[in-house]
């Protein structure tokens, strides 16, 4: 069945890029609704929508902002406006996929607008940043990022190549139906390659019980996402194993997932579990990539890309007084979950990381901070126990089902 996608991008620098691959669309079988975002010169190619109704969509004066002639300013209203503008048409069923092509300013303005749909809805941006860090254009959205190799600046033998598998691309998510969704209500659960074993018992025992468990891996963008899901009212249950991008964040790792990191179960008011699991290590890249004032410390080489470094009793109490302060927020049922004897593989007796002076800091400041009515289970296991994990899963059957 044909589908309508929409052909965003800024018409004034890159129209018959984009007339090029609309029409491509079109030869395919579907329809396009080309969407001007430029700020510039006029049009190069005729808009479905112009830029003055992208505007409105978003409430911005864009005469008043032409007139200063500030781009910064321009491509951040432009931005807005252009999410505004996607999100009502997606909501209608106006669209059914959207693509855009640009360089630093076009693929700002159309990941925004790109990261203004739900997860699931076909996005694609080719851009001249696609090979670099595209964390700041993805977000937490499913945005796939095509490099563009070349700039996005005429139509030549490997431009017209390229866009056309975009093309196809785009045609290709938009004609594939996904699966029937099934009715088992969502959990979500924090892993890292650490807790493996534990989350993975647990979430037996949560399917057996007949709910549906989506594992997201604690990499900072993996925690950002599982706290979207959260706050989106989509999920039933959360079982926060594995809370280490918190020692990432607190002393400057590469895997933190920002300071709202544990918050959106509270908001959502879903029942929780939540353990210090990882919270024994920093993550950093390669060695020489540590910062110098970290030189005197306690470092596990995890793989040649991965440096982990060992909390220290300071900073694991300060872990534990920040994990409480979020928890204490919550208003459905948590529970918190202690394995005494070790937090991650490496801390276990015997390992690398084994630190029972930083350990108990960390546990007695999580202890002593919470609220005396949010329940503690001390357990004398490791976090992969099988035990342990029976536990965090059986509690939040509990809470759930309580």
């Amino acid at each position: 069945m044909a589908s309508t996608i929409a052909v965003l991008g800024t018409l004034d620098t890159k129209g018959p890029e984009h007339a090029y691959v609309a029409e491509l669309i079109r030869q395919r079988g579907h329809q396009t609704l080309l969407i001007d975002t430029g700020t510039g010169a006029a049009p190069a190619a005729a808009p479905d929508i112009p830029r003055e109704e992208v505007a409105v969509a978003g409430g911005v004066d864009l005469p008043g902002i032409l007139a200063r002639r500030d781009r910064g300013e321009a491509v951040t209203a432009m931005s807005g406006a252009a999410a505004a503008l996607l999100e009502r048409l997606a909501v209608s069923g106006r669209i059914q996929g959207v693509i855009s092509l640009g360089g630093g300013g076009g693929t700002a303005i159309s990941t925004a607008a790109m990261r203004a749909l739900p997860i699931g809805f076909p996005k694609l941006m080719v851009s001249t940043l696609a090979a670099g860090n595209v964390a700041p254009y993805v977000g937490t959205k499913d945005i796939v990022m095509l490099p563009s190799i070349v700039d996005v600046n005429g139509l030549n033998r490997l431009s017209r190549a390229l866009l056309a598998r975009a093309a196809g691309a785009i045609c290709g998510m938009v004609e594939m139906e996904p699966p029937a969704a099934d009715d088992k209500p969502l959990l979500c659960a924090s892993m890292f390659g650490n807790t493996t074993e534990c989350v993975n018992a647990a979430r037996k025992i949560l399917e057996d019980a007949g709910y549906e468990v989506l594992v997201f891996a604690a990499t900072g963008t993996g925690g950002r996402i599982m706290e979207s899901l959260i706050e989106s009212g989509m999920i039933t249950g959360v079982l926060d194993i594995t809370t280490t991008e918190w020692a990432d964040e607190l002393i400057g790792g590469v895997l933190n997932a920002g300071p709202t990191r544990l918050e959106a179960a509270g908001k959502a008011g879903v029942p929780a579990i939540v353990t210090p699991g990882c919270l024994d290590m920093v993550n950093f890249g390669e060695p020489a990539t540590v910062p110098e004032k970290f030189k005197d410390r306690l470092f596990y080489q995890h793989n040649p890309q991965v440096t982990l470094m060992r909390t220290n009793a300071q900073e694991c109490a300060q872990l534990g007084h920040i994990l409480a302060e979020k928890i204490n927020a919550y208003t459905a049922p948590v529970t918190v979950l202690i394995p005494r004897k070790a937090i991650s593989v490496i801390s276990a007796p015997g390992q690398p990381f084994h630190d029972p002076e930083a350990d108990e800091a960390l546990f007695a400041s999580l202890k002593s901070h919470l609220r005396v009515d949010i329940p503690v289970i001390e357990m004398d296991c490791e976090i992969n126990a099988p035990e342990f994990a029976a536990a965090c899963a059986r509690t939040l059957l509990q809470q759930m089902q309580g």
